[in-house]
This record gives C-alpha cells, sequence and structure tokens, in this order.
C-alpha cells in the first residue's frame, strides 16, 4: 500500500512570520527501495539594535573673489589649515579622504562677463572615537568659510554584529523547526539545508547636522548621542525529522 500523502502549513504573526512543511512522499513499493524523509522548513529571523562603530562627517572650506588667482590662493590656504586641524586627532580620525573639489566663475546675469571665482574642498571624515567628535566638530565650524555636516552613525563594513545576529537567526530557525516537529509527534533528526535571505547586514541609520563657520566657539562643548544601528538577519532552514506519530 501508498502511504498517503500530507501536508502541514503554519503561519505566525508580524514579528514571528514563518512557514513550516512537513511532508512524507509515498514509499517505493520495490523491494530495497527507500522512503524518502519528511522534512520541515522553517524561516529564522533576528534583529538586533548595536551601538555604532564609526561616525563619518564631512566639511567643506569655501573661497570666493573677484580675482580667481585670489580665490585659489584662499582655497589652499584654507584647505591646508583644514588638513592641520584633523592631523590634531590622529587617534580618533580612522580615515579621511578629499570626495570633491569646486571651483567656477560666476557670471553676471547677461552675458558671460565673470564677476566673481568661488571654489570649495570637500573632505569626508570617519571617526571611532565618540569622546571627541563634538570638539572636533566644533573646532572645524568655528573655522573662516568653513561648512560642517553630519555625523552619520554606521557599523564597520563586515562588522561581526552581523555574524552575531545571523547565528541567532538560525537559531531561532532551529527552534521553531523544534516545535513544528513536536506538534505532529516527530523530533528533528538532521539539518538538510540552510539558505541566507540576503540580510544581515545594518539598516541606515542618520541624524545629522549642518553649521558654518560663524566663531565664538570657544569655551563650547558638544554632547553627541551615538545612534543605534539596527542589524537584521533572515534565513530559511530546511530540517529532516522523524516520522510523525500524530497526524491531527
Amino acid at each position: 500500500m501508498v502511504s498517503p500523502f500530507w501536508t502541514a502549513l503554519v503561519r505566525r504573526g508580524v514579528h514571528r512570520s514563518a512557514t513550516a512543511a512537513v511532508r512524507a512522499l509515498p514509499r517505493a513499493g520495490s523491494v530495497g527501495a527507500m522512503a524518502e524523509q519528511p522534512t520541515v522548513v522553517v524561516r529564522g529571523e533576528a534583529l538586533r539594535e548595536v551601538p555604532p562603530e564609526q561616525a563619518v562627517f564631512s566639511v567643506t572650506v569655501s573661497a570666493r573673489d573677484k580675482d580667481r588667482e585670489t580665490t585659489l590662493a584662499r582655497l589652499t590656504e584654507r584647505a591646508a589649515g583644514l588638513r592641520q586641524a584633523l592631523d590634531d586627532y590622529p587617534e580618533a580620525i580612522e580615515r579621511r579622504e578629499t570626495s570633491g573639489i569646486f571651483v567656477r566663475p560666476e557670471l553676471k546675469r547677461s552675458g558671460e562677463r565673470v564677476s566673481a571665482y568661488a571654489g570649495s574642498v570637500t573632505t569626508t571624515v570617519t571617526v571611532t572615537d565618540f569622546t571627541v567628535l563634538g570638539e572636533l566638530l566644533l573646532r572645524l565650524a568655528n573655522r573662516d568659510q568653513t561648512t560642517v555636516a553630519g555625523p552619520w552613525w554606521q557599523l564597520r563594513p563586515g562588522s561581526t554584529a552581523g555574524a552575531e545576529v545571523r547565528r541567532a537567526a538560525i537559531a531561532d530557525a532551529l527552534s521553531r523547526a523544534a516545535e513544528y516537529a513536536d506538534a505532529v509527534g516527530a523530533q528533528v533528526d538532521r539539518l538538510v539545508e540552510i539558505a541566507d535571505e540576503g540580510t544581515g547586514r545594518a539598516q541606515p541609520m542618520m541624524r545629522a547636522m549642518a553649521f558654518e563657520s560663524g566663531g565664538g566657539a570657544q569655551g563650547m562643548e558638544l554632547e553627541l548621542d551615538p545612534q543605534p544601528q539596527t542589524v537584521q538577519a533572515s534565513v530559511v532552514v530546511r530540517v529532516a525529522v522523524t516520522e510523525p506519530t500524530k497526524l491531527g
């Protein structure tokens, strides 16, 4: 006799959404043929909030004058001053990159006559020591013709936080598989497959401010609250189970 085909499907809510299917294929009638073992397929999920590991901000120095050479000279001087200011924080700054240089003539409303020349240099800075971040931002913003934007909080590329949340998602899937197997009087026998659904990375969490130079920053303190980063992962796990003893 061919054993009956049966399927169990269980759905849960938004926070523990999962699907499970337990199935047994018909046994082969020939001698020596083996029946396919029942399997359970579940989705495991995990979500964590972790402290950021990096703060990124941009700082732009600008210059403008009717004379092109004067504009370039001022821009070069201010860019050099910015580099010197950043050099004072070697332990806090992990990386800095020139992300944009902009120089252009400003034309009068009519015709092609140049009224002035404007230029800017933008540097992107990555900081890992948050204890001096507020001080650094205020110091840079207090410089002449300087604009600061940021910070944007983030995890390091390849952060271990991603691996930890993926392990938690697998543990969640295995726990659900055991629950489904127990519901039909079976037990988890062995792991068949784990499939990553493409998550496991931090969702961008940005909290930024922008301020321009204006003087008077000496003696001031800027307190910053690093924004937690949300890391999530989702996996699909297939396990083989023993023969069910309860069929509903």
